[in-house]
Order: C-alpha cells, then sequence, then structure tokens
C-alpha cells in the first residue's frame, strides 16, 4: 500500500512526483482520506498516504490525523442483501445441477451479457473434484500437526481443535525467517491454527449427511489456497497447487456473479450497496467544477481590474482597490452561499492559500485529491453501475461508459485483490468557455491489485514472491478508448440515477468566522518561496480495495 502511494504521487498526477509535495506543503493540495469501519483497510489508507505524501514515523500517527472512518458510506450492504440471496440461490443452481447459462440479450459479440458469465461449463465436476482436493490438504495439515499436539493422532473431531483466531495467526508482518527454516508456518499461525482453518473449511464446503454444497466457502478455499502457496510454500503440501487452480476456476465464476447474475440484476445490486460513495463522488466532482470556476472569474475580474487601473495611471492605488474588491467579493459571496442552508449541505471545508499572501509564481494552480478505501463488495458494487449505468430505463440510447475493449478485459478480470482500485481524474481545459460543457473531461483508470497467481513462473515475480512473500500490484488499465473524451456533464447524467441525491447529505461543519482563506501572512510567507510545475488535474477519486481474504 505504501508503494502504491509512492506511484501515485510520482504517476498519477501530471508532472514531476516532487511537485504535489509543494503543492502539499503550501495550502494547495486538498486532500482527505476516509476508510471503512475495519482496521486492516484503515492501516491500509494510512500506508498509501504514508507513501503519497513522503511520510516518516509509524502508521498509527498518520492514521489518527489524516484517515476518517464513514462506516455508512463504505461498510455494509445496506438494502442490498435480499437482492443478493436471490442472486446466490441463482448462482448455487447453475454450478450445482449443470444448468446452462442462457444469454440475456441474445447478442454473442457481448459476451458479458450472458447471465453467469464467467461460470465454467463443467462447474459440477469441478465442485466435486474440489471437495476431494480439500480434504487431500486438510488430512495433510492434520498429520503436520500431530508432532505439535499428540491429542490429534487418535481424535479428529474439530471440537477438540482450539478456534481459529485469524488477528492472532496472522498478526505477524515481518517474516520470521527462523520459524521457516524450521519448517514452521509463516507468520504466528501454528500447525493446530492451520489445521483448524482447513479443518473448517473442509466441513463447512460440502454436508455429507445432506449432500448439500456451499458454494460460498469457495472463495474463502480459493484465498487459503494462495495464502499457503504465497507464504507457506516451504511446507510441500502435495496437491494444494492442484487445488488452487480448481479453486481459482470456480471463484472466477462464483465471485463476480455474487453481485448478479446478469448485468441489470449487477446494476440493481451495485446501486443499492454503493448509492451514497455514488452520492459523494458525484458532490466532489462537482464541487472540483465549482471552485475552479470561481477561481477562473475572480482570476478574470483581477485581470480586469488591474487592466483598468494601469490605464488611468493610478496602479498603486488602484490595485489597493483591487485587493480590497477582492475580499469583499469573496466574503460577500461567501455570505450569500451560506444564507440558504441547503446550498451548503453538499459543500466541503476548503483550506486554500490566500493569493495576496502567496510569495509563489502561481498561487492559483490547485490540485484536490480525496481518497476512499474499502471492501471488495464496494469496489465489484461501483465498477457495475459504472459500465451497466446505461442499461436503466431512463438511459435508452446512451452508450456505457466503458469502451467494448474495457468491458471485455473485465469480464475476463475475475479477481478483484489487495489494493485494486478505480480512478477517476478530472481535467480542466482552461482554454474552453466556462459555459462548454467540453471544458472539463474525466479520465477513468482500473487497477485488479495484487492479482498474480502465486504459482507465477516469471523468474523475476517468482523470486520476488518466495524471498519476500509479496504480490506486485498490477498497473492500471484505460477504461475508454484512446482520443474519447467523456464531458463532465455526460459523467453526471449517467451516474445520477444510481447515486445518493446531494440534499441526503448532512451539512459540512464550517467554523465560526471561516471564509475559506488562511489569513496569517506569517505562515504562507515562510512558505511561499516554494516554486511548482503546473498541474491540470483538478480531482483524483481513489477506491482502494482491502480484500476479506489471508493476503
Amino acid at each position: 500500500a505504501e508503494e502504491l502511494g509512492r506511484y501515485f504521487r510520482n504517476n498519477m498526477y501530471p508532472g514531476e512526483g516532487t511537485g504535489l509535495l509543494r503543492l502539499h506543503s503550501t495550502y494547495r493540495h486538498d486532500l482527505k482520506i476516509y476508510s471503512s469501519d475495519e482496521g486492516r483497510v484503515q492501516m491500509s489508507a494510512a500506508a498509501f498516504a504514508k507513501g503519497l505524501l513522503d511520510l516518516e514515523g509509524q502508521l498509527t500517527p498518520i492514521l489518527v490525523s489524516l484517515v476518517s472512518k464513514d462506516s455508512s458510506m463504505l461498510d455494509g450492504l445496506d438494502n442490498a442483501s435480499t437482492n443478493m440471496e436471490e442472486a446466490k440461490a441463482r448462482l448455487n443452481e447453475l454450478v450445482t445441477s449443470r444448468a446452462k447459462v442462457v444469454q440475456a440479450n441474445g447478442s454473442s459479440k457481448k459476451p458479458w451479457m450472458i447471465d453467469g458469465a464467467g461460470i465454467p461449463p463443467n462447474a459440477s465436476e469441478l465442485l466435486l473434484k474440489l471437495v476431494k482436493l480439500t480434504k487431500k490438504v486438510t488430512e495433510q495439515v492434520r498429520l503436520l500437526a500431530k508432532d505439535e499436539d499428540e491429542k490429534l493422532t487418535e481424535r479428529t473431531s474439530y471440537d477438540v481443535i482450539p478456534p481459529y483466531d485469524q488477528a492472532k495467526a496472522l498478526g505477524k508482518t515481518n517474516i520470521d525467517v527462523d520459524r521457516i527454516a524450521a519448517g514452521l508456518p509463516c507468520g504466528s499461525e501454528g500447525f493446530l491454527l492451520m489445521y483448524a482453518r482447513w479443518r473448517k473449511l473442509e466441513r463447512d464446503l460440502y454436508n455429507e449427511r445432506k449432500e448439500r454444497y456451499d458454494i460460498t466457502q469457495i472463495p474463502d478455499i480459493y484465498d487459503s489456497c494462495k495464502y499457503d502457496l504465497l507464504h507457506n510454500a516451504h511446507l510441500k503440501i502435495e496437491g494444494l497447487d492442484e487445488l488452487f487452480k480448481v479453486a481459482q476456476l470456480l471463484a472466477d465464476g462464483v465471485i463476480p456473479n455474487e453481485y448478479g447474475i446478469n448485468p441489470k440484476q449487477k446494476l440493481k445490486i451495485g446501486s443499492k450497496i454503493a448509492h451514497r460513495l455514488l452520492g459523494k463522488l458525484l458532490i466532489d466532482l462537482r464541487n472540483t467544477r465549482e471552485e475552479a470556476i470561481n477561481v477562473a472569474e475572480l482570476k478574470s475580474e483581477c485581470m480586469d481590474l488591474t487592466s483598468i487601473a494601469v490605464d488611468e495611471g493610478d496602479t498603486d492605488c488602484q490595485q489597493k482597490n483591487v485587493i480590497k474588491n477582492e475580499e469583499s467579493k469573496r466574503t460577500s459571496h461567501t455570505s450569500e452561499k451560506s444564507m440558504d442552508p441547503e446550498d451548503d449541505e453538499d459543500k466541503e471545508i476548503k483550506y486554500r492559500l490566500d493569493p495576496k499572501y502567496a510569495n509563489v509564481r502561481t498561487p492559483e494552480r490547485h490540485v484536490r485529491t480525496r481518497l476512499y478505501f474499502t471492501s471488495e463488495s464496494h469496489i465489484h458494487s461501483v465498477m457495475n453501475v459504472l459500465r451497466y449505468c446505461n442499461l436503466d430505463g431512463s438511459l435508452q440510447g446512451e452508450a456505457s461508459l466503458f469502451c467494448d475493449g474495457a468491458l471485455e478485459r473485465l469480464l475476463k478480470t475475475k479477481e478483484l485483490d489487495y489494493m485494486s482500485h478505480i480512478v477517476l481524474r478530472m481535467f480542466e481545459n482552461v482554454e474552453v468557455n466556462l459555459e462548454d460543457p467540453k471544458r472539463y473531461r474525466i479520465e477513468m483508470t482500473f487497477s485488479r491489485g495484487a492479482d498474480l497467481s502465486p504459482l507465477e513462473d516469471n523468474n523475476l515475480e517468482a523470486s520476488s514472491l518466495h524471498q519476500e512473500h509479496t504480490l506486485p500490484i498490477m498497473g492500471p488499465e484505460r477504461l475508454q478508448e484512446i482520443g474519447s473524451y467523456l464531458t463532465l456533464e455526460k459523467m453526471e447524467k449517467m451516474m445520477r440515477p444510481f447515486a445518493m441525491p446531494a440534499e441526503h447529505f448532512p451539512p459540512a461543519t464550517i467554523p465560526q468566522g471561516f471564509s475559506g482563506y488562511f489569513k496569517s501572512a506569517g505562515v504562507l510567507e515562510r512558505l511561499g518561496d516554494r516554486k511548482c510545475s503546473m498541474v491540470h488535474a483538478t480531482n483524483h477519486s481513489f477506491l482502494s480495495v482491502t480484500r476479506d481474504s489471508y493476503v
């Protein structure tokens, strides 16, 4: 996560990486970070912030000072539980009963429109193989645990095995080479806990008495395989690699379809899970546009008034009047906004560098960054809304926000692993009139995170995997055709039917007497001698996934 933060600093913002740090240190980088309530998600957010801002020290102070928790926006499934249960029931039927998938729109040229897309045609046979291989791996782990606790020699009932505590078992962050050299599991997990983990998966996957499968265990088995192949390869568990391949085939079909069997169902479930987050993203984009308009208008007024002053030959006096007029207009503008509380409900507190105190060449240069760290369910939901929003009845005839090539790649991208992310970047073309929709352009990219097989044969990747026990994060992929132009106006039109309305968000708390600018000349003058390169990107909405897995 920290390395990804550094990558963002150096690559996602136009210009050199140090330019962002100069903007940040001179109050020209408006940054807010939000996280769900889960501890590991919050720590990932703090680590990312550490890399992004080139910070030093432990993560806890960074977490406390920079990361805000928002469980209502980034946690839970809201009212989508019923729809998800319906999807899972249909999914169970497709996987276990050899039912054939059917096309939702009859177009073979668009395979992502098929019901149950991604489910392997021999899913029922793979499920039988999965049960058999899971038992084989569990038995081997039991034998490894026999020396650790002799009671397991004669008794194999799960009742005598201590409860599996994932936080305790996987709590270490550093590789213990001594444990690995001694033939013990990596981390804090002993053989007893490792056996408890596998035994639970074996029991939950298939109920022999009722002859019933629980396909919701497939992702957990896949995660457990991936974890052991990454961290416990030195134990040489026979059949683990084969189990991973079978589990991966099934997981690739099960996981995406848990959020809807077909595109319309995915759109419905996604809009229910992520409606608050989608609404916040629209607010971010709108606030950025309004702020850019205010800055452009203010700059234009300054240029006009300065020109008048030069023509009249009383430059010094008139420039003083310009500053006074700017302040009075700014104060009047703030007062007018605050008179209508409904207009301020979706506004955020903005700390901006006051140009008259700035000793920098371009005080108007400004970048806004909003980072959201959440769960896999929310990433799936946002992606499903963005790629299928044109299927809604109110948007008939509109093309998808994603190009066909991106839709096909996303169909093949089954797993959203750790640090998967979507990036929305808004660019402003200052050469276009303020009223022209083409002044603001949206660019979207996506990464599937640490989505690399632990069985990777590539020498370089395999070396990193086995020595450092890490998987690299995949680079970003474009979701639009090169040269295409997605305006902010169209983005808002396509997302609005599925997003929480701005008026439903609680109003921001504005400090008493705050005008939007810092007034302390002493502080800003000391920061004012820093230079920066031109930054055109005015908004980065980053969604990062921390998956419920062992990776």
